[in-house]
């Protein structure tokens, strides 16, 4: 299995709620935000692809996925998604559903509480996802709208989270969560969702924990430490016990 190298970034982690920094250069940021923000983007209403209790909280737009812009953006985020090994090391990804583009503003401005469907069929690979992990590639700015926060149910009480552009956030997919209205402005984003090699969240947890703590040995005292290559065979013996692929 060839895993990209770990670059170092400051990471907000807990529970499996990952805010991965710079997944889009700004290069790309200025791209992407070029192609969606053109007058003849093909947005359409993003009911169209909601599940039967989410459609009824659903209202905002979603590019057309039979489009050709949405193909050439999809395969753009799994580049950026490919380079990058801090989403490889928490999500371990076995598949991806082929991301999907949404907007909120005016008229079509929330998407209210709902869990994503277990399973779901990416149309563009023609094969049936089960969603371990939900993700959102932030590509607007947090200062050019007002709320649309995603809002995540905990049992201790809501996570509320905006990032910069070119920002991501992972969490479980069975949590509840919901998009706040967007008062001012357009929030753009890119969404989909990831089977993990490991079903587990705990196990999948545990793994990344472990290969964070292994990075750290490794860039104190080298990639030859006897410590390190032990805690490394550890980690990798407990992925092969765990992993499904």
């Amino acid at each position: 299995m060839n895993r990209p190298r770990h670059s170092p970034g400051p990471v907000h982690n807990g529970s499996m709620f990952l805010h991965i920094q710079d997944v889009l250069t700004a290069d790309e940021v200025a791209f992407f935000r070029q192609k969606l923000w053109a007058a003849d983007a093909p947005w359409v209403d993003g009911a169209r692809s909601a599940g039967g209790q989410a459609v009824h909280q659903k209202n905002n737009l979603q590019l057309a996925q039979a489009s050709e812009l949405s193909a050439q953006l999809q395969g753009l985020v799994k580049a950026a998604l490919n380079r990058n090994a801090l989403f490889f090391s928490a999500a371990l990804p076995r598949r991806i559903y082929n991301p999907l583009f949404n907007k909120y503003g005016d008229g079509a401005n929330f998407y209210g509480n709902h869990v994503d469907s277990a399973v779901m069929h990416s149309r563009a690979d023609n094969c049936w996802v089960r969603s371990d992990l939900s993700c959102t590639l932030f590509l607007t700015p947090p200062e050019d709208y007002d709320g649309g926060e995603l809002v995540i149910a905990e049992a201790l009480g809501e996570k509320r989270i905006k990032l910069p552009a070119g920002d991501m956030i992972l969490y479980p997919s069975s949590t509840v969560h919901q998009v706040a209205p967007v008062t001012r402005g357009h929030r753009v984003s890119s969404f989909f969702w990831v089977e993990s090699m490991v079903r587990g969240l705990e196990q999948r947890q545990l793994l990344f924990d472990m290969d964070m703590a292994l990075l750290k040995l490794r860039q104190t005292h080298g990639d030859t430490d006897p410590s390190a290559i032990a805690l490394s065979g550890t980690y990798h013996n407990l992925l092969r016990m765990w992993a499904d692929v």
